[in-house]
């Protein structure tokens, strides 16, 4: 056999480039595929953590609130255009096109069934479902605008039914005002019954005026300057009586309080029968009527010679001297009553006592007294809680700034203080000539340009850098006209219902009645037979 030649001899070598070639060829293959496998595996991460999360969302549930913030949202554009609907539907009642009113409305019950199905579904709504409801809105709307119910007539429109509103609203205030003053100055009829059966008892029964008479430690106590006198000028016995019973039911020692009442002709036989007939577990009781003061005359009291000028006469009882343009409670003739300036006399009505707590007839006393007689009032005239927190019933409230006089003498933010429970030492009282200093006051006023309301005004002044303030627990406040604070009737020594809300009358704030009913006895056969419950 012969052999080819050398030269044309395949060498074994070039074998394995060759198997080497197609192995890294198959490798490439591979990892080509397995690129493309990975590829497809990352691409498919997103749509499946997407789809999860929608699926999420509809098992959590619809957000609404981002629904509506969305600038694509189709439950926004509903929304817009039921809004945008209902003041169209406003406007066309008012101009009497009823047709067009009932189909906006139609139109938005059609709308609100859509929301309201998504929301129950739990998904949003799609463009293809609520397309039909927005083109249809959308038409009635721009058939709205070719009716002139456009921006600028919808603008003058609620403009004057803004106006129209306020209006009814200021109507209604003012009613209700007037009403609710003249429902606090109504004298209840039970109230009146009893007055009139005491007074008839005391000129009936001779045992009555004979035990007043019997009670000859009476005249030593009213003038004993170390027991604890307190004083009340009132025409309402059964607010009177509240007054005492709850004193003398929390003090420690009943025995050596003194109360002295002030009221008026009318009301005197009943007040005496009354505190005469009943026992407050031994608290001494003086009643008198101001009208024995013989000192009390218009010559000396500014109060009662403006009474007789017609012109006042006029403001507060007849009220036709402005129109009726000052609200009714500035015209109240109670702030002319003598029962309500008394307070400015203390000093000439007790002229044997040193010391005096004053408490109005419409509070309640739920603590000891006793230590008011101890505090030390520094030199000072009054001692009284402070009112003023930020910048309420500061004497900017209460005063007319724009009165020289006024501004020329007390600073507007000074702190007030209330009327009700108050400590005066009349020792200082008559060495400063408080009185005096209020009869300047009350003369400087008969024009009302200094302030127009009540005995507080005047008592501001009167009392300016003569007042000591007291701890606010020993007078709380607000009881009625407004809501309390627990913890302060907790703590309150005197409680005021201050305010037209009265606890003996209709109109009283009913949870906080108990307060004061509690000291009432109305098992008593009068209280009975005057129907009070």
């Amino acid at each position: 056999m012969r052999r080819r030649a050398t030269d044309f001899r395949r060498p074994v070598r070039r074998r394995v480039p060759d198997a080497l070639w197609w192995a890294l060829c198959f490798a490439v293959i591979l990892l080509f595929i397995y690129i493309l496998t990975k590829g497809t595996q990352i691409e498919s991460r997103p749509a499946l953590s997407k789809r999860t999360y929608q699926n999420d969302r509809i098992l959590e549930g619809l957000n609404i609130t981002d629904e509506l913030l969305s600038s694509d949202s189709v439950t926004r554009q509903l929304n817009d255009q039921i809004s945008l609907a209902k003041a169209f539907v406003v406007i066309a009642k008012e101009s009497n096109n009823l047709q067009f009113a009932w189909e906006l409305s139609a139109q938005i019950r059609n709308s609100h069934i859509l929301l309201s199905n998504a929301a129950t579904r739990r998904s949003p709504l799609t463009t293809r479902e609520s397309e039909s409801a927005i083109r249809d809105m959308a038409l009635l709307l721009f058939q709205a605008q070719q009716l002139h119910y456009d921006s600028a007539t919808m603008i003058m429109r609620f403009k004057a039914n803004i106006q129209a509103l306020e209006e009814q609203m200021n109507s209604v205030s003012e009613k209700s005002s007037k009403y609710g003053q003249i429902a606090a100055e109504e004298v209840p009829k039970s109230l009146y019954c009893l007055g009139v059966q005491l007074t008839t008892e005391w000129f009936r029964n001779l045992n009555l005026q004979n035990k007043l008479k019997d009670k000859r430690h009476t005249e030593m106590k009213i003038k004993d300057i170390n027991l604890y006198h307190f004083c009340v000028f009132s025409d309402n016995i059964i607010a009177t009586s509240v007054v005492v019973n709850s004193t003398a039911k929390n003090s420690k020692n009943p025995n050596m309080i003194v109360f002295h009442l002030v009221t008026d002709e009318i009301n005197y036989a009943a007040m005496k029968a009354w505190f005469t007939m009943n026992d407050f577990r031994g608290v001494t009781v003086e009643v008198q009527k101001y009208e024995d003061f013989t000192w009390l005359n218009a010559s000396y009291v500014p109060v009662l010679k403006q009474l007789q000028d017609s012109e006042i006469q006029s403001y507060y009882f007849s009220g036709s001297s402005d129109n009726g343009k000052t609200p009714i409670k500035f015209r109240n003739p109670k702030y002319l009553s003598m029962l309500n300036h008394l307070r400015f006399y203390i000093p000439e009505v007790f002229p044997a006592l040193k010391k005096i707590v004053f408490l109005d007839d419409d509070v309640v006393v739920q603590k000891d007294l006793s230590d008011l007689f101890s505090i030390d009032l520094n030199g000072n005239v009054n001692g009284a809680v402070e009112t003023c927190m930020e910048t309420f019933h500061r004497y900017h409230k209460y005063l007319n700034y724009s009165h020289p006089l006024i501004k020329a003498h007390f600073d507007p933010d000074a702190c007030g203080w209330a009327f009700g429970m108050n400590v005066f030492d009349l020792v200082e009282w008559r060495k400063k000539n408080v009185t005096g200093i209020y009869h300047y006051w009350q003369e400087n006023n008969v024009d009302r340009t200094l302030w127009k309301l009540g005995t507080l005004p005047p008592g501001l002044l009167t009392f300016y850098g003569l007042t000591e303030p007291l701890d606010p627990s020993w007078h709380v406040l607000g009881f009625g006209y407004t809501n309390v604070d627990p913890q302060l009737i907790e703590r309150g020594a005197v409680l005021h219902f201050n305010g037209n809300s009265k606890p003996w009358l209709k109109i009283g704030i009913e949870k906080y009645k108990p307060l004061w009913e509690k000291h009432i006895d109305y098992s008593h056969p009068l209280l009975q037979q005057c129907n009070f419950h």
